[in-house]
Formats: C-alpha cells, structure tokens, sequence
C-alpha cells in the first residue's frame, strides 16, 4: 500500500466506522512505535510521526539533556549529555529534548505486518467508544429497531450500530413478535460491559406508554400539555395523569384527540392496553377523585396527608368501577396519586363508627 492509498484508507475507516482520522493515526503511531521496539531492538526512547496529509512514516529517538548520567542510572538510554548534545544542535540546554529521526529502511515493510493487530484493536476500542457515546443519552427513551434474532429468553433488536436485549417478560403480555419486524422499544438501562453497551430494552415499562403519548400528541412535545405520572398494569390498564397551565387548554381532550383518533393509535400499539386518561389536580382530594374513574360520585378525604393515605366512599355500581376488576383501578389509581387509598362503601363507614362530612 502507497501513502496515498494509505490516507484514502483512513478516510474510509473513519468515515464507515465514524471514527476520527486523529484517533486512527494517533492509534496508528502507537502501534507502529510498538513494531520498531520490538524489531529493532531499540531500548531508547522513540517517537513514531506520521504524516497526516502525505501519510510518510518516520521515527525519531527522544533524548533529555542532562549534565550528568551515572553508570546506576536505569533510564541512561533515554538521556543525553548536554556537551555531546551541543555537537548536534547548538545552543540547547540541559532539560530540554533532542530528537533524531532513526528511521529503518525496511520499517515500512515490518512494521505493518506487525501493528496490523494492534491497529484492528485501537480501531474495536474507538468504535465501541463511539457507540457507547451514540447511545449513552438513549436511555429512558423510546427507540425503533428490527427484530433480529431470538433465544429461549430473548429478543435482539437490532438498533443500527447496537443490538439491544428485549426479555420475552418485557413484552406486552400475549403479544407476537415476528422476526425481522420494525419494533418501538423503551430503553430502561444502558451499560458499558467493556466490550461494549449492554442496552436493555421493554415494551411492558410504563415509560413506554409516556413516550408513546409524547411522540402522538404534539401539545405534549410542545408542553402546552404536561404529564403528571403514569401508571400501568400491561396488557390490562394503563392510567396517564395531564394537566396544563392554561386554562383554556382541555388536557385531556388534547390527548385523546378527535374521536379518540389519538388515543386510538396508542392503544393498537399496545395490543389493545385500556388507557385513562386523567386530569392531575394540585388538590388531592380531586385528583383521587379523577384518578377513579371511570368511577362516579366518590367521595374523598385525606386521613393522614403526612403518610398519604386516603379514604375513598362509593356505593352500587360505582363501588364495583372504583375497585376495579381483581382491585386493578384502585390499584393504579393509587400509583397514579402516590396516596393509599381504602375504598368503603356507606354502610361500611358508618358501622365502622366513623363519622365523616364530605364536602
């Protein structure tokens, strides 16, 4: 290979494996350094230069001036004393370098078969760090990528430069992936493993639900609308609490959008996953209320607002939609708020002994 090839090959490597040109050369340098010590047995200190824009090679011996070496010294090879440095360069003093270049006249020849390795191991180390630099702000949002393969626990979305980890229990409960499929992921961690980003991936997070909303609903990206909290039982349920600080922006209507057109795409997403949509209230009592539904006519009333907790009071049919089906509503309503909530019927609370007034 000629220097001109050799710098048309570096443009590639670094453009293909986006990869600076700097850290090739520097990567490069390191290695040809490396191939002249071992080959020519050369014990002094030594710098490799190449090129950037002729790629010629050439290496230089690293002399400190000193006054003085002793015959004890263990690093004498890389000094030099300042009376025989002068015969070289004139006028130079002592704490200063020297630097001859020693290019072998073979050293093309030897030095690349023997940097080729050390080379392709620069290059893995700066690709992977380019990747891990490429992802390492990805987590706790929402990716597309292609299914690839799959093991006994798995999935492996393939993510462009990464492949990601999609547990099967990650999944929506019952829904099918097919190979080579286009799929929405939620980032729920990404690590450095050394060999490069260890990239876990879920369908079932209720983040995935938040970022879902965002990338439908443009008053959510815009933040005319605001996302309070998100609770979600998958597969089953799922409730988003959204508020605004104008007034005259109906929050919920925003996210449900015409004839539920919006919310529609949401939920064929998430293989038919129910979503309520709530309005966050700064009052908890109202909140609690909202966060219910599509319970009706429940009363509210903070028992220990230091402990969160609760008491909610519903009859009929409106008990039945409060608790939920296996107590699913309640459940979410619960973290949806951040309260523990006890639901009670009337009856319930008045054999209890307890008296409350609700407003």
């Amino acid at each position: 290979m000629n220097k001109d090839e050799f710098i048309k090959a570096v443009d590639i490597v670094s453009k293909e494996k986006c990869i600076s040109k700097d850290e090739i050369f520097d990567a490069m340098e390191l290695a040809l350094l490396t191939a002249y010590k071992k080959n020519f047995d050369s014990k002094s200190n030594a710098r490799v230069d190449i090129n950037r824009s002729t790629g010629e090679i050439k290496v230089y011996t690293v002399l400190n001036v000193v006054d003085s070496i002793s015959e004890e010294d263990e690093e004498a090879y890389s000094k030099i004393l300042l009376e025989d440095a002068n015969k070289i360069v004139k006028g130079i003093k002592v704490g200063e370098t020297i630097e001859t270049e020693v290019t072998p006249k073979n050293f093309g020849r030897v030095a690349t078969s023997t940097a080729k390795q050390v080379v392709i191991q620069k290059l893995r180390e700066a690709e992977k760090n380019s990747i891990m630099s490429e992802f390492e702000g990805k987590q706790d949002e929402m990716l597309v990528g292609m299914v690839s393969r799959e093991d006994a626990n798995n999935y492996y979305i393939d993510l462009g430069r990464a492949h990601g980890v999609l547990a099967k229990k990650e999944l929506i409960p019952s829904e099918k992936i097919e190979m080579g499929s286009s799929i929405k992921v939620y980032v729920t961690k990404i690590e450095d493993t050394g060999k490069g980003p260890l990239i876990l991936l879920s369908r079932a997070h209720y983040g995935f639900v938040k970022r879902l909303l965002e990338s439908e609903i443009p008053e959510l990206q815009e933040g005319i609308v605001k996302l309070y909290s998100v609770a979600r039982d998958p597969g089953n349920r799922s409730k988003v609490a959204v508020y605004s600080d104008n007034p005259r922006i109906d929050a919920v209507g925003a996210c449900i959008g015409e004839k539920s057109s919006r919310i529609i795409n949401i939920m064929k997403e998430l293989k038919g996953e129910k979503i309520d949509i709530v309005l966050y209230d700064k009052d908890p009592v109202k909140f609690i209320k909202n966060a219910l539904s599509p319970a009706k006519d429940v009363n509210v009333i903070i028992m220990d607002p230091k402990e969160n907790l609760a008491l909610a009071v519903a009859d009929g049919e409106q008990l039945s939609l409060a608790i939920g089906k296996k107590g699913q509503n309640v459940k979410l309503a619960a973290r949806l708020t951040k309260y523990r909530i006890d639901v009670k019927t009337s009856e319930e609370l008045k054999n209890s002994g307890i008296n409350i007034k609700f407003e």
